[in-house]
């Protein structure tokens, strides 16, 4: 529908620029061909016409640009209705010349000086029609004034109903913008949702692994242990199946430990943050403080567990490669962001070079997969800093 208009604004918007010509060159002709004017007055006329097209073409044509400049517009204006009014004045045939009048002011010009063209316009074309100024007689008067107020009644009737017709048109855009807008961001959300909707169902998911691990494999292989381990002498082959259950049980701890860490099971981040940290502290003796910015508020699992994972990958490449003697966590609460970030005063390196760890591509996936980003800023002698942010979805959206 939107493009249908556009066409048929279009076309409208052609046929305006044609119109011009297109009445000031048949006036033109005809008078030129039918009108026995002696061949002087007529060259002066047709001169006039001439020039007439020339300011237009000019101008207006030409100059397209310009058209946005309403004092340029004026002087564009003020001189088709000289033109006019010289060419109507000297013959009634090129009263037809009045439409550009008409066109022109609807177009060009803006506000009050729209309808004061117009009318302009009409008192040349009624005085063209009447063949000049009326005698000084007061039936001859009477019938110039009677004719310029019909005119001009007319031509600024049908003006208000143009503008009335462009500002409805340029309203009715504004609305389809908008419901195009909406439906943009509509879009937007209900992928959100999906993506949030998808993120709740894996962790949803992990959760019941590491439970059924717990419940099932754990619980199994503990029992096989206890059985195994009732005989004070056992066979060999006793021996290593005892082996084999306490290292598979070792496993299935570590996967319910991976599937869901425990720092968040009875605590929220900041303190699970700050238990993480007093641990490594205690394993590495480098000293390390955890600071709170915002007002900290339940979010999305998937979304602590995130930070949390990161947290611990970041003192982790600190311990094994930094040689730092300070780190600094951050945790930032903002109204739609929640950013994790990590400083130390190490030994730094090249983000730019290639590692062959796997910790900050890890740290990056698991920041993407909830559409957010991890920024790694660190040079060689100068310390590494990692900030990773997230959308703070809110807790209630995993219920």
């Amino acid at each position: 529908m939107t493009d249908e208009l556009d066409v048929w604004e279009h076309r409208l918007g052609v046929a305006g620029q044609a119109i011009p010509y297109l009445v000031l060159v048949l006036s033109t002709v005809v008078y030129a061909a039918i009108i026995p004017d002696p061949p002087g007055t007529k060259a002066v006329n047709v001169g006039i016409a001439v020039a007439t097209a020339l300011w237009m073409l000019w101008w207006h044509t030409l100059h397209p640009q310009w058209r946005e400049r309403p004092r340029l517009m004026g002087v564009f204006y003020v001189g088709v209705l000289v033109a006019y009014a010289v060419l109507g004045l000297r013959h009634s045939m090129f009263g037809f010349f009045s439409f550009a009048g008409y066109i022109y002011a609807i177009e060009n010009l803006a506000g009050r000086w729209k309808f004061a063209g117009v009318v302009a316009t009409g008192v040349l074309a009624a005085t063209s029609l009447y063949g000049g100024l009326p005698e000084p007689d007061p039936v001859a008067i009477g019938v110039y004034l009677a004719l310029v107020v019909v005119i001009v009644i007319i031509a600024s009737t049908f003006t208000l109903l143009g503008h009335f017709t462009n500002e409805q048109s340029r309203r009715r855009k504004e609305m389809l913008a908008d419901m195009a807008a909406m439906m943009e961001e509509n879009a937007g959300l209900h992928a959100q949702l999906l993506i949030q909707a998808r993120e709740a169902g894996v962790l949803d998911e992990r959760q019941r692994l590491a439970r059924e691990i717990h419940d099932t494999l754990a619980q199994g292989f503990t029992g096989i242990i206890t059985q195994l381990q009732a005989d004070e002498n056992p066979p060999r082959h006793v021996e290593t199946a005892l082996r084999l259950a306490r290292e598979n049980l070792a496993e299935a701890r570590r996967s319910v430990h991976a599937l869901r860490p425990p720092a968040l099971e009875d605590a929220n981040l900041p303190d699970a943050l700050s238990e993480v940290v007093t641990g490594w502290v205690d394993q590495t003796g480098v000293a390390a403080t955890v600071a709170t910015t915002g007002a900290a508020r339940p979010l999305h699992p998937e979304v602590e567990v995130t930070l949390l994972r990161a947290a611990q990958e970041a003192l982790s490449n600190v311990a094994k490669h930094a040689g730092a003697s300070r780190v600094g966590l951050t945790l930032s609460y903002m109204e739609d962001v929640v950013t994790l970030d990590v400083r130390d005063d190490g030994a730094g390196f090249d983000p730019g070079g290639a590692t062959d760890g796997f910790g900050l591509i890890g740290m990056r996936q698991r920041v993407s997969r909830l559409a957010g980003a991890l920024v790694v800023e660190s040079e060689p002698g100068g310390g590494t800093a990692v900030s990773a942010s997230v959308p703070a979805i809110p807790a209630e959206v995993a219920r």
